[in-house]
């Protein structure tokens, strides 16, 4: 377990450094942060004090061991927008785009894995193949446009709950929150519901082929010889064998649903990391682009990991092989 561990952490430093480079290449090749910080009209020597204090005369190699080391420390320089620190934007953000992507995560895993379950269960079923014929406009409607017939039907049309902004919030020191707020609440229902409907849908017939898999299994033959319940059969031995996959897919998709909140944080004007990052290339703004896709990254890498750690947990096949192997 502990080289699996230290495997996948030099594996994590690897794609970290990857992305770092791909981030340090926006600021040398995309737009130029001395034009942009000092404008049009600024003098030959402006520029030259300014590369100077920025570093950007020195060597590609020298910017970007210098780089990561700032990144490393969470220093992504000043935001040439808005002229503040790069790290204070992002952290005065991540409280909204994490609470907005864990709801809509659980959401969709709450309503998504019973709903494929029961769709497997009963696959002959008119409920069942109600809920499945549904599922298709989680997938094949777009989020914007998903979150503008929400905006239109419940803020608009039945004005129950509002279209845009956070709502009211409680500073606890190092986070804010909506959650411990009526209004807050209001504010998160429809973009939570809007993210998480694709993932919703993905779950559900995820958890449906998977159980439609395994009850076609022998060992589930032999538990029905056996005279097991079929509570037992289905959710003792079935679905249990089940959620390796769904493991990985939801894993995945909560870092999917923070890297792509940026259509829902637009549509409803939820002020998270999206919304910067949107703002950010509108202005060209590239330390935010560089922090926000080093930030993703992370997060993704972290999840991956202990998406990989939770295999062993739940499937023993998998511990048993390790052993094996040593």
């Amino acid at each position: 377990m502990a080289f699996f561990i230290v495997r996948r952490l030099l594996q994590a430093v690897g794609v970290m450094l990857s992305v770092a480079l791909i981030a340090f290449a926006l600021f040398q090749y995309v737009g130029d942060p001395v034009t942009i910080m000092l404008g049009q009209d600024a003098t030959e020597q402006d520029r030259i004090e300014l590369r100077a204090q920025l570093g950007l005369d020195q060597p590609a190699p020298v910017q970007f061991a210098r780089f990561v080391a700032n990144a490393v420390q969470g220093d992504f320089g000043l935001s040439l927008r808005q002229g503040q620190s790069v790290s204070s934007l992002l952290a005065s953000r991540l409280p909204a785009t994490v609470e907005l992507s864990v709801v809509a995560a659980a959401l969709a895993l709450v309503v998504g894995l019973p709903l494929g379950v029961y769709t497997a269960l009963n696959r002959k079923g008119r409920l069942s193949q109600a809920i499945l014929a549904l599922s298709l406009l989680g997938v094949s409607l777009p989020t914007f446009l998903i979150g503008i017939l929400l905006i239109l039907v419940f803020a608009v049309m039945l004005g129950w709950l509002p279209s845009y902004g956070r709502g009211a919030t409680v500073d606890l020191g190092w986070w804010t929150t909506g959650l411990l707020t009526v209004d807050g609440w209001k504010h998160l229902i429809l973009p939570a519901v809007t993210l998480s409907l694709f993932q919703l849908t993905l779950i559900l017939r995820l958890v449906r082929s998977e159980m439609l898999e395994v009850l076609r299994q022998d060992y589930i033959k032999f538990a029905r010889a056996r005279g097991l319940s079929r509570r037992a059969i289905h959710f003792g031995h079935a679905l249990k064998n089940t959620l390796v996959p769904v493991i990985t897919i939801t894993g995945l998709q909560l870092g999917g649903i923070i890297a792509f909140a940026i259509v829902t944080e637009t549509v409803f004007q939820w002020p998270g990391m999206g919304l910067l990052f949107i703002q950010a290339v509108q202005f060209a703004d590239i330390p935010v682009m560089a922090a926000y896709l080093c930030l993703i990254a992370l997060i993704f890498v972290v999840i991956n990991l202990l998406v990989d750690m939770l295999y062993f947990v739940v499937d023993p096949r998998l511990r048993i092989a390790r052993k094996g192997a040593h």
